[in-house]
């Protein structure tokens, strides 16, 4: 069965329903594979394998009884552990919320229930979503499949490592500004942050309000599809949800898998590692990149340079509107309702006890980002900094306006480096921040963005990202699938079939 944990969503599905596997044989290939390989890996934070076979084995009963099931039923999944879950501990990658397990499901866990997908565990995380290399998390170092002495990305390190080395078929990550695009590129898988408010932020763990949003991360832009269509939706309980239609995904992505990408309108962006602005990207991104361009002119796409320079902006803007929305949504953990709490012994007064919780709590990361947002949004100091970053973001959002006059789609490279290695940027956060020099663009301005396999630079991924207007998250699927399809075909193998095989599992 250990083949099994290789195998694409969408061909386990046809499996599952064709009865030639059953979920919980699965199920217990994928918690065999993860007792093999994660100690070494350091994926999931948390793992219950006697409730994974028990959900399976539901499924299994519910299809013998001849029960009508979905396509995603009896497929095992991996969460980030940002995603609030019923009687699930859930920390966020902090100490502060250690233990805690919430008397609820977010919105997107309750659809996957629902559909009936098998909860694996919960995935490893930098702290509060904080991170680019899943180093700040507080309870373990995720490492990349592909070498583990490179960083598997961040923050949904944990989930693309458990994809991207076999643990899980696929998982959902959150991106607050590159934090499911950038470790699917460094990582060799599909990953699409959807449009903003067209998945539910419901049971999130708020980091930054404005732009978190959650998608999924997996070994093909099909599978990619398939799990963004069983969470997206309206969302009563969520403010920020969009009442409005779910594009029609994983058809998109079928079709664009037939190659064809004629009179398509694609905007090279100057501003991320075109002419002139290539300082920080190495030799063998722009590479990958610049054949991949080549490619879609080949499927018949009409390419062309396209330029935004507010873009040169989005840097400095996100790092005051983030960490801003952070030092408001993290006041919540006090020590007092849930999670830890440290110091009360009697003799403290509470403001004692939640300076106590909070030091001990928090990880220097989400410090280092709660002083630079109170900072930014305190007297005398609001206009100057917080309210000049959303003017950027404007411009930011001005720019993608213009631009899809003239084109329907935008690329880049997903991330300026392919993975650096673990601890080499720890001390450095300016350098760690860079890393979603590409990514950041999108998540101001809430349209949708993929990242899709590019190649490989000195044996490591190499991630392209197709951006499209807000609300047309099909057509980012259309264009990724056929890349990989004209990819694969001149390859002659799956990406994720690259990849250094390192278990015997």
């Amino acid at each position: 069965m250990s083949e099994l944990t290789t195998t694409d969503a969408a061909e386990l599905g046809r499996l599952l329903t064709a009865g030639e596997v059953s979920s919980a044989d699965l199920t217990r290939a994928y918690l065999d594979r993860i007792a093999a390989d994660d100690d070494a890996i350091g994926a999931y934070l948390h793992v219950d394998a006697e409730a994974a076979l028990r959900s399976a084995e539901q499924v299994d009963a519910a299809r013998a009884d001849g029960g009508v099931l979905g396509p995603l039923a009896g497929i095992p999944l991996a969460l980030k552990d940002v995603v609030v879950t019923e009687g699930v501990p859930t920390t966020s990658g902090s100490k502060i919320l250690e233990g805690w397990r919430p008397p609820y499901d977010a919105t997107l866990a309750a659809r996957l229930k629902n559909a009936g997908t098998v909860l694996l565990g919960k995935t490893n995380m930098d702290e509060f979503a904080m991170g680019s290399s899943t180093e700040n998390s507080a309870y373990r170092v995720t490492r990349n499949p592909w070498d583990h002495d490179r960083i598997p990305g961040g923050s949904s390190g944990g989930s693309s490592a458990a994809v991207a080395g076999g643990l899980a078929p696929w998982a959902i990550g959150t991106d607050t500004g590159g934090s499911i695009r950038q470790p699917a590129a460094v990582t060799g898988l599909v990953g699409h942050k959807p449009t903003y408010g067209s998945v539910s932020r419901f049971g999130l763990i708020a980091f930054s309000s404005s732009l978190d949003q959650a998608g999924p991360m997996a070994r093909t832009v099909l599978d990619a599809a398939l799990l963004h269509e069983a969470i997206a939706g309206h969302d009563p309980l969520d403010s920020t949800s969009i009442n409005a239609p779910v594009p029609v995904l994983a058809e998109s992505a079928r079709r664009g898998a037939e190659g064809d990408l004629a009179g398509l309108r694609v905007g090279v962006v100057t501003e991320l590692g075109g002419d002139g602005h290539t300082e920080g990207y190495e030799a063998g991104v722009l590479a990958r990149f610049a054949e991949t361009v080549a490619l879609l002119e080949s499927l018949g796409a009409e390419v062309r340079p396209v330029s935004c320079p507010a873009f040169d902006l989005a840097l400095p803007a996100y790092y005051l509107i983030a960490p801003s929305e952070a030092s408001s949504n993290l006041a919540r953990f006090d020590g007092v309702r849930y999670g830890l709490r440290v110091g009360d012994d009697g003799d403290r007064d509470l403001d004692e006890v939640m300076a106590l919780t909070r030091e001990q709590g928090f990880g220097p990361e989400v410090k280092r980002r709660i002083i630079l947002g109170t900072y930014a949004l305190s007297s005398g100091y609001y206009d100057a900094y917080y309210g000049q970053a959303q003017k950027v973001r404007t411009l930011i959002t001005r720019d993608f306006t213009t631009a899809w006059e003239d084109v329907d789609v935008l690329v880049s490279p997903t991330s300026p480096t392919v993975a650096w290695p673990v601890g080499a940027r720890v001390d450095d956060p300016i350098a760690m921040y860079a890393a979603d020099l590409c990514t950041l663009p999108a998540s101001l301005a809430g349209i949708p963005a993929i990242s899709v396999p590019c190649g490989l630079s000195d044996g490591l991924p190499v991630g392209f990202q197709v951006m499209a207007p807000a609300l047309a998250d099909d057509r980012c699927y259309q264009v990724a699938a056929a890349l990989e399809a004209a990819q694969d075909a001149a390859r002659g193998s799956r990406f994720l079939d690259q990849l250094p095989v390192r278990s015997a599992a």
